[in-house]
């Protein structure tokens, strides 16, 4: 089959490698729709053979962009016959769902991978006045609907009509390429700004105002005690307000902006303690690498994370603004270690279910059903 995969921009395609590569043993061509983002594509792409073409899709739905991006993808799905478009990211869908209306009364075969709808319990109203409508119309023209987390699958099953709805847990990780990750634990704290003998919490992901880093800085402030510090790896808008917040609560001494970090497997190893504290998340990859690295998890109280870790069994569970909350749950693991490495025993057996080799599976039998 010619597959061609589409996704807003460039960076997204880091997390598909294994999955062409999969397709391309499977006898099948691939090519690739996307903007270019900050991160340029994986040079295996180029080795695999991969023709990509630049669409000048915008994140923004707003922006005028994207009606070059519909036009130029509509001719390009047109003139090249594939036999399915897999297309990601929620701007990019929508175009490339629109786009291939006429194709797929062709025979071309549209999927869409959702990583987590905007619109879900608890999300602003403006979420689901924007975003459901779209998503909901959409769904007509979309042959398989993919969703990554049960909170999704429930909504897409009751409420969107694709032809056919699914459930992957997530893209898949390399669960040996991570467990088998060696370094020297000292060192890397030392890089890291804690102490060889802190209790070292950890997040990694970009400082936005959804990730929510603020309610751990404010929890940190709540333990009063100089021996636990907070690193955050990752770029983002909200460092100078982390860091002023660090400053003001007096914690300044204890928290720590790693930056972009391309050793991310040996920051899980150097860490007590992976915090995840997320307003929104379809189903985070950080997350399950901390779990497949043996850490306990304390992660805010929405769909994909509860997915992730069970409450009481693999780390705990709090409301997102609730910084009272979180330092209570942290106190409860600084203070005993046994628990701490029995949550992370459990994490690393509850990940086995979303490792790349249970994804590829899956999503090997929804291709050959077709």
């Amino acid at each position: 089959m010619k597959i061609l995969y589409v996704t807003t921009i460039s960076n997204t395609m880091s997390f598909f490698v294994e999955h062409v590569k999969m397709l391309y043993k499977e006898g099948h061509t691939v090519e690739i729709a996307c903007a270019e983002g900050t991160k340029p594509l994986n040079p295996i792409y180029q080795e695999l053979g991969c023709k990509v073409h630049n669409i000048p899709f915008s994140r923004s739905p707003f922006s005028k962009s994207n009606i070059k991006a519909y036009k130029i993808l509509k001719h390009l799905v047109e003139t090249e016959h594939y036999d399915i478009v897999h297309t990601h990211t929620p701007n990019a869908s929508m175009i490339a769902r629109l786009a291939c209306r006429k194709v797929r009364k062709q025979g071309t075969r549209v999927f869409y991978t959702a990583h987590g709808f905007h619109f879900f319990k608890g999300a602003p109203l403006k979420n689901w006045l924007m975003y459901y409508p779209v998503e909901k119309i959409c769904a007509h023209f979309t042959d398989v609907l993919i969703t990554i987390n049960k909170e999704d699958y429930a909504l897409a099953q009751k409420k969107m009509y694709a032809q056919k709805v699914c459930y992957v847990p997530g893209v898949g990780i390399d669960l040996s390429k991570i467990q088998n990750i060696e370094c020297d634990r000292n060192e890397v704290r030392k890089s890291m700004g804690g102490a060889e003998d802190c209790i070292l919490l950890l997040s990694i992901g970009e400082l936005n105002v959804n990730k929510n880093h603020q309610v751990v800085v404010k929890a940190l402030a709540r333990l009063n005690n100089k021996n636990v510090h907070y690193a955050v790896a990752g770029l983002g808008d909200q460092k100078d307000n982390l860091l002023n917040l660090a400053k003001e609560l007096r914690v300044e001494n204890q928290f720590h902006l790693l930056g972009y970090r391309t050793d991310a497997l040996k920051l899980y190893r150097a860490a007590d303690i992976f915090v995840f504290p997320s307003f929104r998340e379809g189903l985070s990859v950080s997350m399950m690498e901390a779990m497949a690295s043996g850490c306990p998890i304390v992660c805010s109280k929405i769909r994909g994370n509860t997915d992730l870790v069970l409450d009481n069994v693999g780390g705990y569970h709090f409301v997102p603004n609730d910084d009272c909350m979180l330092a209570n749950q942290i106190i409860n693991l600084v203070e005993n270690k046994t628990m701490r490495n029995e949550m992370g025993a459990s994490n690393t057996k509850a990940i086995q279910f979303f490792c790349i080799d249970n994804v590829l599976k899956m999503i090997r039998e929804i291709y050959s059903a077709l």
